[in-house]
């Protein structure tokens, strides 16, 4: 796996989660499969089928984030450079075609959240402004064709 960018924020959630998965879930999943197996005939046991397939995506998802975190490169917030647009900063920027102000944080694509402002430094945007500096008008390709935006603000 490549190396996977996370702040100290995002680290301390996927932590979290994996705590979650290792106890809560494995032992409630556990429990629903010696219930499931209570009801007789394996072969033909839907609650343990359904059971035994939510046993294996926990354990995936386990897997899946211990090698994320063995793979991290923690984002340095603290030392994030206001001269230039890169992963950690927060930008504020103006579509200049629909003026719309836009502020947000660039992250790595594990800990991207639009719905929370915080979008990927791989997205079309993210990458797109990456390296610009204030004032700049940046023309980025996106899905819906190429957007300008003027970088009004770069901060930590």
């Amino acid at each position: 796996m490549a190396e996977v960018r996370l702040t100290a924020e995002g680290i301390a959630k996927y932590e979290e989660r994996l705590e979650f998965l290792k106890t809560t879930a494995r032992t409630d999943i556990a429990e629903q499969i010696k219930i499931a197996r209570s009801f007789g005939d394996l072969s033909e046991n839907a609650e343990y089928d359904a059971a035994k397939i939510e046993q294996a995506r926990i354990e995936y998802e386990i897997v899946e984030i211990e090698t994320m975190l063995r793979n991290v490169v923690v984002i340095d917030e603290e030392n994030v450079s206001t001269e230039t647009v890169n992963v950690g900063a927060t930008l504020t920027i103006k579509n200049t075609a629909t003026g719309q102000k836009l502020t947000f944080q660039i992250v790595g694509s594990a800990e991207a959240s639009p719905r929370d402002n915080r979008i990927s430094n791989e997205s079309p945007v993210g990458a797109g402004l990456l390296g610009h500096k204030r004032g700049e008008r940046v023309d980025v390709q996106t899905p819906g064709g190429v957007a300008t935006f003027e970088i009004l603000n770069i901060g930590k």
